[in-house]
Parts: structure tokens; C-alpha cells; sequence
């Protein structure tokens, strides 16, 4: 096994990914995803704490992604507007391109209630960081939480659609699609 391998994550996620999906999550051992990859366990513990990781490790980036995003948006941006607007560039600059990696994640995480929950935890987090951030722009309570609560939702929502859309929407049509529905069911154009 080559020891310092190009792309030992991707190789360790493609993997698991794999081998989740032919034998099942819970069936799936470190071991045999560090040797289907090419690497040994000691190599996956250096980017894993463990299998569940490898399907959230990219939390910290997507939150920091989104959060500098809110930071930076024009002071005139409403504050739902400026997460939209953070969640539509996470979608171009992050999702676009892994729609099929996304797919498989999501089908196991589904398959799977202690991955679902920590999924919504990872959802959680988002909100508040964003929350935050509205806040940092001087946006109150409760709508820096409200605002940041409803386009996670939408975000939600859209992200469903489109690991499932096979008509070749975009993550952020699919974003766009989920406010433009909130903004109908709330009754504001």
C-alpha cells in the first residue's frame, strides 16, 4: 500500500461510499474501506475519527463557506437574502459536480436514524453559525434565527430534490425554487 497516496480522502470516501452501498452501512468495517482505497486503517484514522465521518467531514468547510458568505454580503441585503445568496454559492462552488456522490450519501444517511440525526445536527449547527453571522450584521432577535432556520429549511428541501432530479436542475435552481415556495406558502411575493 502506497504510503503518502494521492487524494487519500477522496480514495477513503469513494470507497466507503462504495462498500456502504454494496454491503450496508453497518456492515461496512474501517478495515475494509482502508483496504478497498489502497490505505491502511492508520491512514483513515488520519482523516476520520471514524466510518460515520466519512460522510459529514465536509461540515466545517460548508459552514465556514456559508458563514463567510453571510459576512461578506452588502450591508443593503436582506437577511434571508443574504443566506439564500450564501447557500446559492455553497451550491455553485461546492455541491455542482457531486451530484452522484451526494446521491449515495444521502440514500445511507436515510437508510439510517443515527445518521439522520446527525445530519439535523449538522443542519442545526449551520443555522446558528448563520444565525450568528445575521447577528454580526446587526440583524435581531428573533430574525437573524428565523431568517437563517428558513433557508437551512429551504436549503433542506432543495437538496433533496436535486440528488433525486434527473433533469439536470442545478443545486441553486433547485435553492431558488424551495425560498420562491416559502415565499408563496407565507404569503410574501
Amino acid at each position: 500500500m502506497a504510503r503518502w497516496a494521492p487524494d487519500a480522502r477522496g480514495r477513503l470516501e469513494r470507497a466507503a461510499l462504495e462498500l456502504y452501498g454494496e454491503h450496508g452501512y453497518d456492515a461496512t468495517t474501517v478495515a475494509e474501506i482502508a483496504e478497498r482505497a489502497g490505505l491502511t486503517e492508520r491512514t483513515f484514522f488520519r482523516y476520520f475519527a471514524d466510518k460515520r465521518e466519512v460522510l459529514f467531514w465536509g461540515a466545517g468547510a460548508l459552514q465556514g463557506f456559508l458563514v463567510d458568505a453571510v459576512d461578506t454580503a452588502p450591508a443593503s441585503v436582506a437577511p434571508l437574502e443574504a443566506v439564500v445568496a450564501a447557500l446559492e454559492a455553497a451550491a455553485d462552488g461546492i455541491f455542482e459536480g457531486r451530484r452522484e456522490v451526494a446521491g449515495q450519501r444521502q440514500a445511507i444517511i436515510a437508510a439510517h436514524p443515527e445518521l439522520q440525526e446527525r445530519e439535523l445536527i449538522k443542519l442545526a449547527r449551520l443555522a446558528a453559525a448563520l444565525a450568528d453571522a445575521l447577528r454580526r450584521r446587526g440583524v435581531g432577535d428573533p430574525a437573524a434565527g428565523l431568517a437563517a432556520e428558513a433557508g437551512v429549511a429551504a436549503f433542506r428541501i432543495a437538496f433533496e430534490e436535486w440528488v433525486h432530479d434527473r433533469s439536470g436542475r442545478t443545486l441553486s435552481r433547485c435553492i431558488r425554487t424551495s425560498v420562491e415556495q416559502l415565499r408563496q406558502v407565507t404569503g410574501r411575493p
